[in-house]
């Protein structure tokens, strides 16, 4: 299927105008993001760009046979491959689809043919691709200087806003290896969420119930995040 998509459901594709809009999508497919799929592996060229309808892909590092270390989350407001707007064609780190949902994809030699006639397209992919650099400057300063509870809090706003959705499927060990910390660790924040009844727990899937709490329990790391990532979709949709 290459026409058809509905409109809505990725902000990257919906700030472009419609005559680009449509003719990028002529080139896309549709394409299920299942949990745990590995979508792109370091040092290896993309073959697609990927744009979330819905769903969570989580970025991931490893040094050496540490574990695995969450370096961001992509949902329906971006896209996975955003360096290609650099011409750069080799994928940084892993990416894990970490909930199930619905995307479009499009071949790396089709989004760069659009890159080439597209000043739009290409102002709205680096507009996202500064966001990310952003989000990266801001984790590593969020890991060495916040607490747990509130990292946590932070990362479970930055899950939220991205999948649509008011729970997910997420275990201690996943967690633990997102923030960079023990998984008694994560226990312990968990529990102290729960408690407050900001967030349920339970068989591997944590539930928002009060978002406005959730709010108030993350670190200064969140507004600022999120204040970039509107005041950037203004901005690129202007």
């Amino acid at each position: 299927m290459k026409v058809g998509f509905p409109a809505g459901l990725n902000g990257l594709l919906d700030a472009l105008p419609r005559v680009q809009r449509d003719r990028l999508l002529r080139a896309c497919e549709p394409a299920r993001l299942e949990f745990g799929d590995i979508l792109c592996d370091p040092a290896r060229p993309y073959s697609h760009a990927w744009f979330p309808q819905s769903g969570l892909i989580s970025l991931v590092s490893r040094l050496n046979n540490a574990s695995a270390l969450d370096m961001g989350l992509i949902g329906h407001e971006g896209m996975l491959g955003d360096t290609l707007v650099l011409g750069i064609n080799s994928v940084p780190m892993r990416a894990v689809v970490q909930a199930s949902g619905e995307s479009i994809r499009i071949p790396v030699t089709s989004l760069c043919r659009e890159l080439n006639r597209s000043p739009a397209l290409r102002r709205v992919l680096a507009g996202y691709l500064y966001q990310r650099v952003l989000e990266l400057s801001v984790n590593g300063a969020c890991t060495r200087f916040h607490q747990i509870e509130q990292r946590l809090a932070r990362w479970l706003l930055l899950a939220h806003d991205r999948t649509r959705g008011d729970h997910f499927r997420l275990t201690h060990e996943y967690l633990a290896d997102t923030l960079g910390v023990r998984r008694s660790g994560v226990t312990v924040a968990a529990g102290a969420l729960q408690a407050r009844g900001i967030i349920s727990y339970s068989r591997g899937v944590i539930r928002v119930v009060n978002r406005p709490g959730l709010e108030a329990a993350a670190c200064e790391c969140y507004a600022k995040l999120n204040g970039h990532l509107v005041t950037g979709a203004l901005r690129n949709a202007g």
